[in-house]
C-alpha cells in the first residue's frame, strides 16, 4: 500500500505568523486539492517551518535547530517554499536556512515556489530566483512559480484564496493529470 502524499511548508519570512506564511498555507491546500483531484491520496498534515521561529538559531553557533527543521522537511514529497519579496528577490532569512540543507536535500521531490510582493513588478522574481535556488537543491519544478501581490490577501479568507492560487496552479500547468 502506498503512503498518502505529503505537503511541507517552508516560509522565509522574518516575521512569525505573516501573510506570506497564510499565503503558503492557501497554496499548500491549493496544491492538495490538485493532487486529491487526481486520485492521488494525500496527508491531512505536512511539515511546516515557519523561519522566523527560527531565526534566533540561524547563525547560532552549535545550533542543531535549522538541521533539525530540515529533517522535519524532509518528509515532504511537496514542498511550497514561500517568501516575501526583499529587495527584489527572497528573504536573506530563506538563503541562510537553505544554505544550511545539505546538496541535493531536495532531490526526488517537487517544490512549489511562491514569492508576495506589494508590486507586480516584482512577479519574475519567483522564476529568476527562488526557482533556480530550489533547482540548486535537487527539487523539481515543473511549472511556474506562483506570485502574488499582497493585495489579493486581503480578499475572500483562505478558502478563497486557496482557490484563486488553485486557479494559478491550474494554468501554469502544475499537477495537470496526464
Amino acid at each position: 500500500m502506498n503512503q498518502p502524499l505529503v505537503v511541507g511548508v517552508l516560509v522565509g519570512n522574518p516575521r512569525p505568523g505573516s501573510r506570506t506564511l497564510n499565503a503558503a498555507l492557501a497554496l499548500r491546500e491549493a496544491v492538495r486539492h490538485a493532487v486529491t483531484a487526481q486520485g492521488v491520496e494525500v496527508a491531512p498534515d505536512g511539515p511546516v517551518v515557519d523561519a522566523a521561529e527560527l531565526a534566533p538559531a540561524v547563525f547560532a553557533p552549535g545550533s542543531t535547530a535549522v538541521r533539525e527543521a530540515l529533517d522535519g522537511l524532509s518528509a515532504a514529497d511537496v514542498l511550497v517554499v514561500a517568501s516575501p519579496t526583499y529587495k527584489a528577490t527572497y528573504t536573506g532569512l530563506l538563503k541562510a536556512i537553505l544554505d544550511q540543507a545539505p546538496g541535493n536535500w531536495l532531490r526526488g521531490k517537487t517544490a512549489v515556489p511562491l514569492l508576495v510582493a506589494a508590486a507586480d513588478k516584482h512577479a519574475l522574481a519567483v522564476e529568476v530566483h527562488l526557482k533556480p535556488l530550489l533547482a540548486e537543491l535537487g527539487a523539481a519544478v515543473p511549472g511556474r512559480g506562483v506570485f502574488v501581490n499582497e493585495a489579493l490577501l486581503a480578499g475572500g479568507g483562505q478558502t478563497w484564496l486557496a482557490g484563486a492560487l488553485g486557479e494559478q496552479l491550474a494554468e501554469a500547468g502544475w499537477f495537470a493529470a496526464p
